[in-house]
C-alpha cells in the first residue's frame, strides 16, 4: 500500500521524531514500565507505522468484508445487516429449571439458546451411576434420556430458535434426541438450526473429558458430520474449540493454531469418509476465547479467517465461498475472572466481548460476574446479557464493518499472529509426515500439546505472582470487595432426587425389548462400520439411556488413559 520511497521517508521522520519529541521525555519522565505485552506475552510496541505493515497487499492479506480472504469479516455488511447472536450459556439442575431460564433470556431480548450440561451427562454417565453422585444437575442440565429432552424445550418452538449444545464425548447422543425431538414436533430435519460442540480433539489435549480413544472417537465425530450434511443441514454438527485450549493456559496464538490444526483435521477426516471439502466445511463452525488484551484478540480473529481462506482453498482445494469463510461463536475469558472483588468482572467481560465484536465474531457469550464463585444467578445473567445489548445499541462498534482495519498496531499484530501460527500448523504437519490428522493425533499421544500449553500458562502464573501481570484485586489494588458480599446460586440437593425418581420412572415405563433391539443394532453398527448416528436416533426414540448408549461404544472401543509424557 506503501511504496518504497513512501517508506523511506516514513523512517526517516520516524528517526526525526525519536530524536526530537520522544528522547527528551523519555529522560525526563520515562515510560511507566519496563515492558509492555500482552497476556499471551507479544510484545508491544510504542508506536506503529505503515513501515511495521508493509508488504501489505491489500486484496490479498485484507481485501473487503464478505470477500476473500475475510480478513475484514465473513460477511458485506456485517453487523450493519445483523447484529451478532446474543447466546447466553445457561443449564442448571433439571430441565425444568432450564426450560424457566431459557424462556426468561428469550423474554430478555437473547437471541439463540444455548445449553450447558452437568458432569455425568458430559461424560455419557447417567444420573443414577455411582459416579454420578454429587454431581447431578450442579453445573449444568442433567439429561438422561429423550423424556428429558422434551422437557427441556416444553413450550419452544425449535423450527424457530438456534440451539447450541456444549458437550463432547456423548455429543452424538444429544444430538439423536434433538433430530428425536424434531420428529416428535413435526418439524422437518432439514430446518431444524443449531450446534453442537462436539469437539473430542480438542478434549484430548486440553479440556480432558472422554469415553473411548481419539482415533474413533474422531470416527464418531465424522459420523454425525457426514449425517448432517445428508440430513440437518443447518445444524453445525463440529463447533471446533479454542476455548478450552486458552482456558487451560495456552496463549493466544497457541489457541488459534492449535483450533485450526483440530478443525483441517476433521476436514480430512471426513475426506477419508468420502465426503466432498464443499460439502463438509460450510458446516464447521469454531469456537474461540476472548481475553484481556483487547488488539491482541481482534487481530487473533482477523488473522483467523485469512489463515482458514487460505489453508482452505490451497490446500484442500475449497471452492465454494462458504468453505472458505470462517465462522465463529465467541465467549468472553473463563479463566480472567476473579473471585476477589468481582463485580470487577463485569469490566473484564466488556472488554472482552468489544473485542469479540470488533474481531467480527457471529455470536458471543458473555461470562457473568460471579461465575468464579457458583453458577451464574439471574441478575448477573441479565448483567451479561446487558452488557452484549450495550455494546450493539449504543457502543457504535456494529456501525462499520471491521472497525479496527487499518489500524498499524492491529494490522502488525494481525500479521504476526498470522505467521507464528502457521508455523505452528506446518510443524504439526510435519508431525503427521504431511496429514494434519495424523500430526494432530500423533501430537496427542506424545503429549505435544500439553505441553506447549503447560509451559504458556506456568510462565504466565510467573509473571502474576512476580507482579509483572496485574490482575486488578487479586495482585494490585485488593482492598474491598469480596467474595462473600456477593449473592450466589444455590443448586439444593434435592434436585439429583427429583432427576433419579424421573430417570426411574422412564425406565418402568419403556419397552426394555424395545432398548435392548436398538442397543444390539447400534453395536452391529460399530462392528461393521456404519455410520452409527441413525441408530443411535432409533435408541433414544425407544428412551435408552445416556449411560446405555455410551457403553455400547466403550465395549467395542474400550476406554482411554491418557499416558503422562515429558519432553
Amino acid at each position: 500500500m506503501f511504496d518504497e520511497d513512501d517508506l523511506r521517508e516514513i523512517r526517516q521522520e520516524r528517526e526525526r521524531w525519536e530524536d526530537d519529541t520522544l528522547d527528551p521525555v523519555l529522560d525526563a519522565h520515562g515510560e511507566r514500565k519496563d515492558r509492555f505485552a500482552t497476556v499471551s506475552n507479544h510484545q508491544v510496541d510504542r508506536l506503529y507505522t505503515p513501515d511495521d505493515v508493509a508488504p501489505e497487499d491489500f486484496d490479498e492479506d485484507l481485501g473487503f468484508p464478505g470477500e476473500e480472504p475475510y480478513t475484514r469479516g465473513p460477511y458485506p455488511t456485517m453487523y450493519r445487516g445483523r447484529t451478532w447472536t446474543m447466546r447466553q450459556f445457561a443449564g442448571f439442575g433439571t430441565a425444568e429449571e432450564t426450560n424457566e431460564r431459557f424462556k426468561y433470556l428469550v423474554d430478555e431480548g437473547q437471541t439463540g439458546l444455548s445449553t450447558a450440561f452437568d458432569m455425568p451427562s458430559l461424560m455419557g454417565l447417567d444420573s443414577d451411576d455411582p459416579m454420578s453422585l454429587g454431581e447431578v444437575g450442579k453445573e449444568g442440565v442433567a439429561v438422561d434420556t429423550l423424556r428429558d429432552m422434551e422437557i427441556l424445550f416444553d413450550g419452544i418452538d425449535i423450527s424457530e430458535v438456534s440451539t447450541s449444545f456444549t458437550i463432547n464425548p456423548s455429543a452424538i447422543v444429544i444430538y439423536a434426541m434433538y433430530v428425536a425431538l424434531a420428529d416428535e414436533q413435526g418439524v422437518p430435519r432439514d430446518q431444524i438450526r443449531g450446534t453442537f460442540q462436539n469437539d473430542m480433539l480438542k478434549e484430548f489435549i486440553a479440556q480432558k473429558e472422554w469415553v473411548i480413544p481419539p482415533e474413533p472417537s474422531v470416527d464418531i465425530v465424522t459420523d454425525t458430520i457426514e449425517f448432517a450434511v445428508e440430513e440437518t443441514p443447518k445444524i453445525y454438527p463440529v463447533s471446533v474449540s479454542g476455548y478450552h485450549i486458552r482456558e487451560a493456559g495456552s496463549t493466544a496464538v497457541q489457541e488459534l493454531a492449535f483450533t485450526l490444526a483440530d478443525g483441517f483435521a476433521y476436514v480430512e477426516a471426513a475426506e477419508e469418509r468420502g465426503l466432498d471439502v464443499d460439502d463438509v466445511a460450510p458446516l464447521l463452525s469454531f469456537f474461540f476465547n476472548s481475553h484481556n488484551s483487547v488488539l491482541e484478540e481482534v487481530a487473533k480473529f482477523r488473522a483467523a479467517r485469512r489463515i482458514y481462506a487460505n489453508v482452505m482453498g490451497e490446500r484442500y482445494g475449497a471452492e465454494k465461498p462458504e468453505s472458505k469463510r470462517l465462522k465463529f461463536h465467541t465467549q468472553t475469558a473463563g479463566q480472567s475472572l476473579t473471585a476477589q472483588q468481582p463485580l470487577n468482572n463485569i469490566i473484564r467481560v466488556t472488554l472482552q466481548a468489544a473485542a469479540a465484536v470488533m474481531g467480527g465474531t457471529q455470536s458471543l457469550h458473555t461470562n457473568s460476574y460471579d461465575e468464579a464463585l457458583a453458577l451464574p444467578s439471574e441478575e448477573a445473567v441479565r448483567i451479561a446479557l446487558r452488557t452484549q445489548q450495550i455494546l450493539a445499541e449504543e457502543s457504535g462498534l456494529a456501525d462499520t464493518a471491521d472497525p479496527m482495519g487499518g489500524s498499524y498496531a492491529v494490522e502488525a499484530l494481525t500479521d504476526e499472529v498470522e505467521e507464528e501460527t502457521m508455523a505452528y500448523i506446518d510443524h504439526i504437519a510435519e508431525m503427521g509426515d504431511g496429514s494434519i490428522l495424523d500430526g494432530v493425533l500423533r501430537g496427542i499421544e506424545e503429549g505435544y500439546f500439553h505441553r506447549e500449553i503447560q509451559d504458556a500458562a506456568y510462565e504466565y502464573q510467573e509473571r502474576v505472582d512476580e507482579g509483572e501481570e496485574v490482575v486488578v484485586g487479586v495482585n494490585k489494588y485488593t482492598s474491598g470487595g469480596d467474595a462473600d458480599d456477593t449473592e450466589i446460586l444455590k443448586v439444593e440437593d434435592e434436585v439429583s432426587d427429583r432427576q433419579l425418581a424421573r430417570l426411574e420412572s422412564v425406565k418402568e415405563e419403556r419397552d426394555d425389548d424395545r432398548v435392548e433391539e436398538t442397543l444390539a443394532a447400534l453395536d452391529e453398527a460399530i462392528q461393521n462400520g456404519e455410520n452409527t448416528m441413525p441408530y443411535v436416533i432409533d435408541a433414544v426414540k425407544a428412551y435408552a439411556t445416556m449411560g446405555e448408549i455410551m457403553e455400547v461404544y466403550e465395549a467395542e472401543h474400550g476406554s482411554y488413559t491418557e499416558t503422562a509424557s515429558v519432553a
